[in-house]
């Protein structure tokens, strides 16, 4: 159980290569998906073999016809490698292997075609042998839902014992240690838990090199356990001050926090139980200006699509994903039929008054739900408007999903680039920062017109807990009487944000050029505004502004991003 990039991976790698040298047999290499198996075998697998003269021995030519030597199986004498995902249920039903390497455990599926936990599948193909060894490696999620924390729970739990290099004591590295002159994070030392001095960033070395693993359990008597975190990092890697620097950034945002804790410290995030209480988020509602607030950087869209009508929400989002609900429109009509299609656009292509002195903001990027009623209308509208960044997608629950995937699915009726979202990601981010009570990174924004009913759409789900052949599974439900457009308006508003920073936006980046330009006059930056209303009606008719000069990311300062994400 560890943190990111520290060396989990590598490890496995090299476990796998003295196995094809040393005491060849069976392999099996498990991804969290299928594709994220054939990235680890081309560009982690291959270039190893390629770097080792034993093993590029070893192996064949992956030019040649039938060489056993493919992106996810790798024949070599006395044995074979199979590279896989956990979404695979052939693959982890198929062959008896010895080795086993579960690599990023915590984002595996939780249950494959039916069949059961990913996890739980793998290591029944290691039954028949009885000298088998199972590595599995993974930064922690979410506490009490974690497969790597319950693997090192049931190890004997070894941590790395360092020596101060004033004291020479052992101590294992912690969080609460690392301290920043005068707030200067970049700058942060480790103080010595013993003799509290402190322990610049360039002793790391000795201190590595003469630590040791000490165990501090006794553990099921047959498995190992390691726990290590980012702050183990040897010199030149991510530092103490690069940590304390991205924790400043986060530590306000539970959403970002989490990330934090997982990836940083190598740790489990235990929630937060608190009820979100729709009524109390009404308290928070802010009377608006005739202007987009000042903080607002972008506008997404996310549109829920019905028998009878779309409902889209209107997000502004600003530093470090401040969000501002700029409006909630219902489109009433047949979806069926052109016409609320006719309007969404019309809707999609307004552009909207800033408080700066700068051009209209459009609507840069929308979500369309395609996974309910009209499916194909829904394709036939993101078909022609791709180049608007007007988005098709689908949402899919579970643990593990990425909020935006790495790229487009085109395995669907309309033949569109399809993106597959992890609502359940979106959800945790939404609900974290819904808990955030000011403004600031992470705040939402709510306009005073607001009415009860779409906060209580928005708060209508909670998380429940299910058990999968004893395996607990976390589920979003809502009760069956219960509405939840607002919430999923918003879901796909955020993944519209996610999709363009997979492009290449970087939010942040926008805010600090955004900052210099000064305030409309009469306009002060304390006073929370926002674009007029777009009134609902059954037939409505909203007549775009035409667009101004294009966006300044659109206009030429970074060309680039915008064609790598088409």
């Amino acid at each position: 159980m560890a943190a990111s990039q520290v060396g989990k991976t590598e490890v496995g790698l090299n476990w796998i290569g003295y196995i094809m040298d040393h005491d060849p047999g069976p392999i099996l290499m498990v991804q969290p998906t299928l594709e994220l198996g054939r990235t680890y075998s081309q560009q982690r697998f291959s270039p190893m073999a390629e770097a080792s003269p034993i093993l590029k021995g070893l192996l064949k030519d992956p030019r040649s016809r039938d060489s056993g030597n493919t992106i996810f199986m790798k024949e070599f004498s006395g044995g074979i490698l199979r590279i896989t995902g956990s979404n695979s249920a052939s693959a982890l039903a198929g062959m008896p292997v010895r080795w086993l390497f579960l690599d990023e455990a915590d984002r595996f599926e939780g249950d494959v075609g039916g069949e059961g936990d990913a996890v739980l599948l793998a290591i029944q193909r290691t039954a028949t042998f009885s000298n088998r060894k199972i590595f599995i490696a993974s930064t922690p999620t979410i506490k009490g839902f974690s497969r790597i924390e319950k693997a090192f729970a049931e190890s004997d739990q070894r941590y790395y014992w360092v020596p101060c290099p004033h004291c020479e004591q052992l101590q294992v590295l912690k969080w609460a240690q690392i301290q920043f002159p005068d707030g200067n994070r970049k700058d942060a030392f480790y103080q010595c838990a013993h003799c509290h001095k402190p322990i610049y960033e360039h002793q790391k070395g000795p201190m590595l090199e003469n630590g040791k693993w000490i165990a501090s359990a006794a553990g099921d008597g047959k498995t190992a356990g390691f726990h290590v975190s980012a702050l183990y990092n040897p010199h030149g890697w991510l530092s103490w001050g690069d940590i304390a620097v991205e924790h400043g950034q986060v530590y306000k945002d539970p959403f970002q926090l989490k990330t934090w804790v997982n990836t940083k410290l190598g740790e489990t995030w235990e929630e937060i139980t608190e009820k979100l209480d729709g009524e109390g988020l009404m308290d928070r509602r802010e009377v608006f200006g005739p202007f987009l607030p000042a903080g607002v950087v972008v506008l997404t869209a996310g549109i829920d699509v019905h028998p009878d009508r779309l409902e889209a929400e209107i997000v502004g989002w600003g530093r470090d994903e401040e969000s501002w609900s700029i409006n909630h429109i219902v489109i009433s009509g047949d979806p069926t039929a052109p016409t609320v299609w006719d309007d969404l656009d019309n809707l999609l292509l307004s552009t909207f008054s800033h408080s700066r002195q700068m051009d209209d903001l459009p609507i840069f990027a929308a979500a369309i739900d395609t996974g309910g009623a009209n499916t194909m209308q829904a394709y036939a509208f993101c078909r022609d408007r791709q180049d608007r960044r007007v988005w098709g997608i689908k949402g899919i629950g579970g643990m593990g999903k990425p909020l935006w995937p790495l790229r487009a699915s085109r395995n669907n009726k309309g033949r569109i680039p399809l993106f597959v979202i992890g609502v359940d990601a979106a959800k945790e981010s939404i609900y974290s920062r819904l808990r955030i009570k000011t403004p600031g990174p992470g705040y939402c924004h709510f306009p005073k017109d607001r009415d009860a009913e779409w906060f209580r759409q928005l708060t209508a789900e909670k998380v429940a807990t299910r058990y999968l052949k004893g395996r607990p599974i976390r589920e979003w439900k809502k009760p069956d009487s219960a509405r939840n457009e607002a919430l999923d308006c918003r879901v796909y508003a955020v993944a519209a944000l996610h999709g363009m920073m997979n492009m290449g936006f970087r939010l942040n980046v926008e805010a600090d050029w955004q900052d210099k330009i000064p305030l409309k006059e009469g306009i002060d930056v304390a006073v929370p505004v926002e674009s007029p209303r777009i009134e609902a009606s059954e037939t409505p008719r909203i007549v775009a502004t035409p667009p101004a000069e294009k966006p300044r990311w659109l206009a030429g300062r970074r060309p680039g991003w915008l064609e790598r994400g088409r």
